[in-house]
């Protein structure tokens, strides 16, 4: 049990013990991590020049939006706000985000999906991908490079045990190599949860077109192995990509890969659409017997029903209004063509040899992110430091590593944010 969550049951049972035995096993175990909305918090507070934590991409100091979907919330029937979605979500919406994928996804042309079903955003989708196949016990298999919460969604929520793997290796390539032998170290138990998050958070890395078929090749060799695989593809940043990668999803490279290999594709309008509080979001299965995609669609919608009923009609209204505008498309480019240019800024910053002398950074070629892993002084000190003396806010990550979100600092702003964390590194150096 996690330390936090044994102290938060400490107090409980001091104050009323009754309440106490009423928790579940899992309601035992849950906790509120002290990670990077904890880091946000703080920084929200005191990083009063910049503030390069949140996940959100910004523009002027407020979020970006499609004016295809700002200027019309008022031009909907109240029906289409008001009344109950259905439990799988808005049908027209399902149809719309699919033929999206479609478009998007070449691969999937000619494969077998089921219609994308709405959840409350990734992180939902991503619960009911945990819900639906992981045991207490079963390997999660995944990068070193992650997003904290998965461990709240698959470890304490459902009992998985965490696989990990160097995300590079010593050529600072994906390590595709160490994903296989992770998978195929499971292969007495019979089964893994592969789970890929491209563009990855932290780092900001998508797999090249080189990588991206060695991995669909690793993962049929590893289920020609006997070993039943789900692949999550995270897809949570899709579409912002920058340099020399993939620039579609694996889920239609996987989605015929092999009969003991089922892709789960979770992905969503919060990032991709830049509607963050709408908290819209899809789950789509792929398998070639239409059975296994109704069954698992009535499973979801079971999830669905016992936990949220339904998503939110108004927002989900709101998303499908901006597909459906013939300003949609031109108006995402433009805002993607922003991040695009934040990310080619930071890449010609730091080419600063000053700044190969106090970290170094990890590949990235798309996403909100990139990572710099420190040289001489520890992440969490730099982080607090810069708050205090410099008002800016990054996020640490273990002992060596910090994320800098470059979609929410502006580009004429971006060469001055890495002058100062490079200023309070050395300040650390020096004391």
């Amino acid at each position: 049990m996690h330390e936090i969550a044994q102290k938060l049951n400490e107090q409980i049972l001091g104050a009323n013990p009754y309440i106490y035995d009423l928790l579940s096993d899992l309601g035992k175990e849950l906790y509120y991590p002290k990670g990077i909305l904890t880091q946000s918090a703080e920084a929200d507070q005191k990083a009063f020049r910049f503030n390069a934590t949140i996940g959100i991409a910004t523009e002027e100091g407020h979020p970006m939006y499609l004016p295809v979907i700002q200027d019309n919330l008022s031009a909907y029937e109240p029906s289409e706000l008001y009344t109950y979605a259905p439990p799988a979500g808005k049908l027209e919406l399902r149809k719309r985000w699919k033929e999206k994928m479609e478009k998007e996804n070449p691969s999937l042309r000619g494969k077998n999906t089921g219609l994308p079903i709405v959840t409350n955003a990734l992180t939902h989708g991503l619960s009911i991908t945990a819900d639906l196949f992981v045991n207490p016990g079963d390997p999660l298999v995944l990068p070193d490079k992650n997003w904290g919460n998965y461990s709240m969604i698959f470890g304490t929520r459902r009992g998985a045990r965490q696989v990990t793997f160097p995300f590079y290796n010593a050529n600072e390539e994906l390590n595709i190599t160490g994903m296989k032998e992770a998978l195929l170290a499971q292969k007495e138990y019979g089964k893994a949860i592969l789970l890929l998050n491209f563009p990855n958070n932290p780092t900001g890395y998508t797999p090249t077109e080189k990588e991206a078929e060695a991995i669909v090749e690793a993962i049929r060799e590893v289920a020609e192995e006997g070993i039943n695989l789900v692949v999550i593809l995270d897809d949570a940043y899709f579409g912002l990509f920058f340099g020399d990668s993939i620039t579609e999803s694996l889920f239609g490279r996987l989605a015929d890969v092999h009969p003991r290999v089922f892709p789960v594709k979770v992905d969503g309008a919060t990032k991709e659409e830049f509607v963050w509080g709408f908290r819209v979001g899809f789950i789509t299965f792929a398998s070639e017997y239409p059975e296994v995609l109704n069954a698992l669609e009535s499973k979801t919608m079971g999830i669905l029903r016992g936990t949220i009923s339904n998503v939110s009609h108004s927002s989900q209204t709101f998303v499908l209004g901006g597909l459906k505008s013939p300003d949609f498309w031109p108006q995402k480019q433009e805002k993607v063509d922003i991040i695009k240019k934040r990310a080619l800024k930071v890449k010609e910053v730091l080419k600063n040899d000053r700044y190969q002398e106090v970290w170094k950074e990890y590949p990235f070629n798309s996403g909100y992110f990139m990572c710099l892993k420190l040289k001489h002084v520890n992440a969490e000190a730099l982080r607090q430091y810069l708050l205090e003396k410099y008002g800016v806010g990054v996020i640490a990550l273990g002992q060596t590593d910090i994320r800098i979100a470059f979609s929410c600092v502006e580009e004429n702003q971006i060469e001055e944010l890495f002058e100062l964390i490079y200023q309070g590194v050395k300040d650390l150096e020096a004391s």
